[in-house]
């Protein structure tokens, strides 16, 4: 498992994980919605996030994007879910951070298990203005 910063040229293949797994991960949404947000995730929200990659031999694999403490983005490609790297990614931020808050769909089941095992608590509950869909406020902070 390699971490690096990404670089310019890999914000399609970025953008491509993420639509795919907001598709599968959101399927509570309408697939339409999605769609209307790529071009916002490769056009600003990757560029003006500090973004990490995650690679296995051969290929990028997922990304974190954080925006200062804020977790914008933690995607992992689909066929590579299950195998540590977002472990990796979220264990990779937590070294450089004191503190780590980021919003979660409630319907997003193992997401929402997946933050609970690694330490972040559920702080409140929200609304997502854009969706309609009720989230979590989360927020893991250093022993």
């Amino acid at each position: 498992m390699n971490i690096r910063p990404n670089k310019k040229t890999e914000v399609n293949k970025l953008v491509e994980i993420w639509y795919e797994g907001s598709l599968i991960a959101h399927d509570f949404i309408d697939k339409n919605y999605w769609k209307s947000q790529q071009t916002k995730m490769e056009e600003k929200y990757i560029p003006m996030s500090e973004t990490y990659v995650v690679s296995n031999e051969k290929d990028i694999v997922g990304f974190v994007s954080m925006m200062n403490n804020y977790l914008a983005a933690l995607f992992i490609d689909v066929k590579h879910q299950g195998g540590g790297y977002g472990k990796g990614l979220l264990d990779f931020v937590k070294r450089q951070r004191e503190n780590i808050q980021l919003k979660v769909y409630k319907k997003n089941n193992k997401a929402v298990d997946f933050y609970l095992k690694n330490g972040f608590v559920i702080k409140e509950e929200t609304l997502d203005e854009q969706t309609s869909e009720e989230e979590y406020l989360m927020e893991w902070e250093k022993d």
